[in-house]
């Protein structure tokens, strides 16, 4: 596979090359925090946060997260939908301080969950950041890594002992939902999200293997928890999208963030999504030149997996599904995403997500011709538009024969 090249851009670390993620690894740095553990057990504090890997499937590594020192305000340091606004530093230091704690284990150990696994499970269904107690084996990797679509993690231990020292505070739907329903997986993220559970207590919640039917429960690592909490309540929200009215006017939204600069346009019509994505020389997966990566989906949907953008693209679509839902509308939406330089770190999905969001907090511009609307879009994009119109099927499907008149 040709390093930093397109392949690069598409795989993102999911290791498609049957090797390990040099780029990845490459960003790994040792951590400013000076661990203070002299003895190899801790009485700390958790956000609370776990982690679940992907390497070795079904047999991965579940680590709670937590930190040796009693921090004020920890919850934030695993709360993405508050980091809007924060520079990487702020978010790599915040998430360099918490410690896993690994202990490998099978994924279908949800199934009848021992003492410890239960108490670990419970922590992740708190509301509020938790006491707890953390004996290790060893402290096995001192560095900060990075991942294209979890969080940041610190640095990482072998898990001897985890217990609790006070009781976790759960939320009573998150409580009824885990113990007492047996649903689907889906069936139960959606009353979740409508109960206002966070996306990010969502992602976490599955990953600890606490949702769908009791008989078929599993750990689910948190890299694919990410993107089937965003599938799921997305297309859930696209069912009842389809049936509202659609927009009146062309809108044009925008917003940016750690060097993403993010473009959505709104165009009467039924539902449709397509995000596209300019990866900028020198940016996290591209060195040369501006690569433009593509995926859409039409009226009736996809049934593949958007392998060209991944997760940001199911990340940036639940921020559009939020926002059509609440104005009750519907509407061909795209998606415009440029990647510059600056933004050389992988920091996860949550970038796309919260960047969405807040674009679409904002005053949108208003166009009642197309036309006008990709004139205005040209001249604020660093891009040239028509490379992007090369590859848009939304806006081929619209047959507008006059778009290429101005380029």
């Amino acid at each position: 596979m040709k390093v930093n090249g397109i392949e690069c851009i598409k795989c993102k670390g999911r290791l498609l090359c049957g090797m390990p993620c040099k780029i990845l690894k490459s960003y790994n740095r040792k951590t400013k925090t000076l661990l203070s553990i002299k003895e190899k057990s801790f009485n700390g504090i958790s956000p609370p946060g776990l982690f679940v890997s992907w390497n070795s499937y079904p047999k991965v590594e579940i680590a709670p997260v937590s930190s040796s020192s009693f921090i004020k305000g920890i919850e934030v340091f695993d709360e993405p939908e508050k980091w809007f606004g924060f520079d990487s530093e702020k978010i790599i230091s915040m998430r360099e301080s918490l410690i896993q704690s690994r202990r490998k284990i099978n994924v279908f150990s949800a199934l009848s969950p021992s003492r410890e696994l239960s108490l670990i499970q419970e922590s992740v269904m708190s509301s509020k950041s938790l006491d707890v107690s953390v004996e290790l084996n060893k402290i096995s990797f001192q560095k900060i890594s990075f991942d294209a679509l979890a969080l940041p993690s610190g640095p990482k231990g072998e898990l001897k002992k985890f217990s609790l020292n006070e009781n976790p505070k759960i939320p009573k739907k998150v409580d009824y939902i885990t113990s007492d329903t047996d649903l689907i997986s889906t069936q139960g993220l959606n009353e979740l999200y409508s109960s206002d559970i966070s996306v990010n207590s969502l992602q976490k919640i599955l990953s600890a293997g606490l949702l769908g039917l009791k008989k078929k429960r599993k750990l689910v690592p948190t890299r694919w928890s990410i993107t089937a909490v965003d599938d799921t309540i997305s297309k859930n929200l696209i069912e009842k999208i389809k049936y509202f009215r659609e927009t009146d006017v062309i809108q044009l939204f925008e917003s940016s963030f750690l060097d993403n600069h993010f473009f959505i346009l709104f165009i009467p019509g039924y539902w449709s999504f397509e995000q596209l994505e300019a990866w900028k020389p020198e940016s996290v997966w591209m060195q040369g030149e501006t690569k433009i990566m593509a995926d859409s989906e039409l009226f009736k949907g996809r049934k593949n997996y958007a392998s060209d953008v991944s997760g940001a693209y199911y990340a940036a679509r639940l921020a559009v599904c939020e926002f059509l839902s609440e104005k009750k509308r519907q509407a061909k939406v795209i998606v415009f995403r440029e990647i510059g330089k600056s933004y050389d770190q992988p920091l996860g999905v949550w970038v796309i997500r919260e960047t969405m969001r807040n674009a679409l907090k904002q005053k949108p511009l208003r166009f009642f011709d197309l036309d006008l609307a990709l004139k205005f879009l040209s001249s604020k994009l660093t891009v040239e538009l028509k490379l992007y119109l090369n590859e848009s099927k939304v806006l081929n499907d619209l047959k507008q024969k006059k778009i290429s008149d101005y380029f």
